[in-house]
Parts: C-alpha cells; sequence; structure tokens
C-alpha cells in the first residue's frame, strides 16, 4: 500500500461569505462543492480546488460562525501550502496581495523551493511554493478565476506539522504511512531542531510532510483560521479496504470506513493527537453534478437527502458572489 501524496486539507471558517470571496476572489481558486458538514449538517463544508476538482488540489473549510480566535501552538497542522510553477508565479501573487491587502511575507528558500508565506483574513497560515513539476501532476488552473493559468495555484504543497516531540509522529510517517525522510531545513525559531521533510507518491510539494518540533510552545487552541485536519490520498478502493485493519493492527484507534458520497475516508490521530485521514480519489465531485456546474447549488450525498427541507431550514443564507 503506498499513499500518493496530498489529498485534502479542512479548516475552520467563522465567516462563509468572506472566506469564498478569499479563496475564489483573491486566490482564483473554483468553489467545486457547496455541501454540509456530515456530521453536524447545520454547517456547511466548502471544497475549493482546481477546475475540475483534481484530488490533491482541495482546500475545505467548515462554517462554524461561533469559532473563536485560534492560539498557535503544538500538536498542529500549522501551515498549508500551495503549489505554483515558477518563481515569477511569486512575483505576481506579491503584487495581486499587495493589491488585496493580504498579509504576506517576502520570498525565502525552504527545502531549497523559493516560497511566500502569507494568511487570510482569520489568520489561516499559507504558504505558496514553486514546483518544478518533478513530482505529482499540476491541476488545472480555473480559466474563469481572472488569474493567468502560468501564475495560478495548480494544488496543494507541503503541510507543516508541529509537535512537541518529533520522534512517535516521524515513526507514524514513515513504520506506518510509508513516507521517506528525504531531508531537513533550519527551523526559523533560534534553538529549535531542524525541520524534517518527508514524501511519498511521485514525490515533490505536493506529496511532502514538513515536521517541526517546538518544546517552547503550548499546545494549540483551535478556532477560526486553524486546520482540522490533513488527508492523504489512496489510489484505489482496494487498498484502502486493508487500511482499516492494517492501522488497527498497529494500534491506532480509527473511525472505521466511512462513505463520504464523494471519496471513502478512515480518520486515525497520530501519536500528538493530530487527525489524520486516508482518502480515496474516486469517484470526486462530479458524482452528483455536471463538472460545468460545480458548486453552484447545495449538494447533498443521497443518505442526506431526504432530509433536504430540514437540513435547508437550519443553514444560515449565504451571499456567495460569481
Amino acid at each position: 500500500m503506498k499513499l500518493e501524496g496530498i489529498h485534502h486539507v479542512s479548516a475552520i471558517t467563522a465567516n462563509a461569505d468572506k472566506n469564498h470571496a478569499f479563496f475564489t476572489g483573491i486566490l482564483g481558486m473554483r468553489l467545486v462543492k457547496k455541501s454540509v458538514n456530515q456530521d453536524n449538517t447545520s454547517s456547511y463544508h466548502l471544497f475549493y480546488a482546481d477546475a475540475v476538482g483534481t484530488p490533491g488540489t482541495d482546500m475545505t473549510y467548515f462554517d462554524i460562525p461561533m469559532a473563536g480566535r485560534t492560539y498557535p501552538g503544538v500538536s498542529s497542522i500549522s501551515s498549508t501550502g500551495f503549489r505554483v510553477k515558477s518563481e515569477a508565479a511569486l512575483d505576481y501573487w506579491i503584487s495581486r496581495f499587495e493589491g488585496y491587502g493580504v498579509p504576506h511575507g517576502e520570498i525565502e528558500l525552504r527545502f531549497n523551493r523559493p516560497t511566500l508565506t502569507f494568511q487570510d483574513f482569520e489568520g489561516s497560515r499559507l504558504m505558496l511554493v514553486v514546483d518544478d513539476g518533478s513530482g505529482i501532476e499540476y491541476g488545472i488552473p480555473w480559466s474563469k478565476s481572472g488569474v493567468p493559468d502560468e501564475f495560478a495555484i495548480v494544488g496543494l504543497g507541503p503541510v507543516q506539522l508541529t509537535v512537541r516531540k518529533a520522534g512517535k509522529t516521524a515513526a507514524t510517517l514513515t513504520n506506518i504511512l510509508g513516507f521517506e525522510q528525504i531531508g531537513s531545513y533550519p527551523s526559523t525559531v533560534d534553538g529549535m531542531p531542524d525541520i524534517l521533510v518527508f514524501s511519498t507518491g511521485k514525490g515533490g510539494p505536493a506529496g511532502e510532510v514538513h515536521l517541526e518540533e517546538r518544546t517552547d510552545l503550548p499546545p494549540e487552541r483551535p478556532g477560526r483560521g486553524s486546520v482540522h485536519h490533513v488527508a492523504f490520498r489512496v489510489k484505489t478502493f482496494e487498498e484502502y479496504s486493508k487500511w482499516n485493519e492494517y492501522l488497527r493492527s498497529n494500534g491506532f484507534v480509527t473511525s472505521g470506513e466511512v462513505d463520504r458520497y464523494y471519496f471513502k475516508a478512515i480518520y486515525f490521530r497520530e501519536p500528538n493527537g493530530i487527525l489524520f485521514e486516508l482518502s480515496t480519489d474516486e469517484p470526486g465531485f462530479a458524482t452528483d453534478e455536471p463538472m460545468e456546474e460545480l458548486g453552484e447549488k447545495l449538494a447533498l450525498p443521497p443518505f442526506l437527502e431526504p432530509k433536504r427541507t430540514q437540513i435547508e431550514a437550519s443553514l444560515r443564507p449565504l451571499t456567495l458572489n460569481d
């Protein structure tokens, strides 16, 4: 069994309308699914991706209007990367961010790749990273976004995990999930160990987890802008069916096999408490909507469709702009 890279990252927003405006209007991603949190159907679940919802391009948000601020710390997914094709794209994004008033850093090398950190309006810790195309394939830019294709976001990049002690998380990545440790780079915090880099699938930024050890931080108190979980790609249903038994046989408590309709999932926590998910590439977001109409209406999986009237009545109105 071999994981193919990052499938999606799911985070929390307290304002779905502004969240949609940021990810579609500023970042140029496509809303490919407007649905609900299947575990709490009074909450929206918004999925942003490339033009066709390619696995590995998908950033999702649970809308929790009462979510408080995030207090960063350990046992967290502390940064989410997005891939672009060139350093010229980073120059474009600096100009775009300044035009929209988006907080951002300077271009810096991380693991010998040019990167640019930035934040959304809720403090989500995000980063653009240049991908030379030698690893996992690029996604397809959303042509209606207003962002030139050559500068567009083409998928998720590395996720950074911040933990108190890196050893057990590293062992889970390598011994259980099959990642390979491929190197390290210096921490930006004085006195802290180097950040470790782990890779899976075809490699490149879309297949990487960066592991940061921070002994100086308390546990994170999550809120708006924090990341809820990261999911890794399982290519086939045959492999998916083996993962649950394998994880349990190695001492992990799992959710069991969960059918999310657009993909199948298994959830478990690694030793530092970070929530991991294993998700299938198929069947995908066009299962219940035509490709050209993705994200335009509230989509519910068949097992929730009989409750549509009740669910729609429980949801607050959204004013998502095209």
